[in-house]
């Protein structure tokens, strides 16, 4: 069980498998068209990993020699790296497993995993796409959404990077960027300190509206743990009480946890009344014992040196707190969320988890693209997540199509902490 969530870089790790998040970037030196033996190159490499290293050893099933011989002819005959994608993914599909897709450096996704698969990548193959490790990209910090008719969204803003301080919100769809159809990594390409104009429509009836933004060169998991200092704050709510609020975009390093010790042990979340503890969208990769942040039963440590400086050890949260989840809360947040409904921590609010919960580890397949694939299955208290999600105890739905930045999960949950 173990192996399922720990974080040392080099090893498989528990986490999200979204791949909507819209953390724009700069693709390394992957070239727009492939000569066919490159394209079926790395075709036959997911395939042969697929087969060798697949958690499931029946692959569900799936007569996995016949997909091949199904889907090569689309690898052979796409004519852009986006279509070969397609065509690769529709191949995983038939495993109907999560954790298990191809992403192209067109995708932010594809920078992100490489970041959190850093330690084992580095033996495959890292230094060739990624020269010195250094994995980092132009972007300006939010997720999106696109909606059954293609209208994108925007779903999440990071807090302190370029969006947010442009003033981007959830909901805000997004028409254009200079003028041409947004593009995950491409609309900010060669953009960083230059602003770049977004047309957006804040409600359905509006007008487009202009909105410049200013890119910036964004490392993920720093931007991660930016947005979680960053957006930690205290809400106003009904009777005066103070609720604070924390957003945990990723789980995946122990520096998240860290931080959010420091925030409730010695920074702006102390004071607070009740916390509302943030689980949507993002990434997963939490261990289960990071619940005990909310253990009323365990001490905290104060340590100073000679100097006089001190440190908490153990922080813990003894004040009401409700969690907030929906279909982007995925893995190891899944986990998370699970504990603290059935262990009576605190209300769950929002909408089902996705139920996402295998655990995997990625490849990259040559510049092409990485694969990220479950390697191991997963039960939590001996019961199956994957494909059954976790249920809210207070379900609150939230379209956040034109939201204009309200949030009813949020709202819901500030309204019970104060009420308590």
């Amino acid at each position: 069980m173990a192996a399922l969530i720990r974080l040392t870089p080099s090893r498989r790790q528990f986490l999200s498998g979204a791949a909507a998040a819209a953390v724009v970037g700069l693709r390394p030196a992957a070239a727009e068209e492939r000569p066919p033996a490159q394209t079926v190159d790395a075709f036959d490499r997911v395939w042969t990993l697929v087969r060798d290293r697949f958690y499931d050893p029946g692959l569900h099933g799936v007569d996995w020699p016949a997909m091949r011989e199904r889907f090569r002819p689309d690898v052979e005959a796409a004519a852009s790296p986006e279509a070969r994608a397609a065509a690769i993914n529709a191949m995983l599909a038939t495993l109907k497993a999560s954790h298990t897709r191809y992403y192209t450096p067109a995708e932010p996704a594809y920078y992100q995993l490489s970041d959190i698969f850093v330690g084992a990548l580095a033996h495959r193959g890292l230094e060739q796409v990624f020269p010195g490790g250094e994995i980092h990209y132009p972007g300006i910090g939010i997720f999106t959404e696109t909606d059954d008719t293609g209208r994108l969204f925007v779903a999440g803003v990071i807090a302190g990077a370029p969006a947010h301080s442009a003033g981007l919100l959830v909901g805000d769809e997004i028409l254009s960027v200079d003028g041409k159809p947004f593009a995950a990594v491409e609309s900010f390409r060669g953009k960083v300190g230059g602003a770049v104009t977004l047309a957006i429509r804040r409600t359905a009836e509006a007008a487009p509206t202009s909105l410049a933004v200013t890119p910036a060169e964004l490392k993920p998991g720093d931007m991660f743990l930016a947005g979680l200092r960053g957006g930690a704050r205290i809400l106003p709510a009904p009777g005066g009480a103070r609720i604070g609020y924390v957003h945990v975009w990723s789980y995946a390093n122990r520096r998240y946890q860290s931080a959010l010790e420091e925030l409730i042990a010695e920074g702006p979340l102390r004071d607070a009344d009740a916390l509302v503890w943030d689980l949507r969208d993002g990434w997963g990769g939490a261990q289960p014992w990071y619940l005990d942040l909310f253990n009323a039963r365990a001490p905290t440590m104060q340590v100073a040196d000679r100097s006089g400086e001190t440190s908490i050890v153990g922080a813990k949260w003894r004040k009401p707190v409700a969690a907030l989840i929906n279909g982007g809360t995925r893995s190891g947040k899944e986990v998370l969320a699970y504990g603290f409904r059935e262990y009576g921590l605190g209300p769950v609010i929002g909408s089902r988890s996705e139920g996402a919960v295998l655990a995997a580890t990625a490849f990259l397949i040559g510049d092409q693209g990485l694969l990220l694939l479950a390697v191991e299955d997963v039960l939590v208290d001996g019961k199956r997540l994957e494909g059954v999600g976790v249920e809210p105890t207070i379900p609150v739905p939230f379209d956040r199509r034109y939201a204009a930045g309200a949030d009813p999960q949020l709202d819901r949950a500030v309204a019970i902490l104060a009420g308590r």
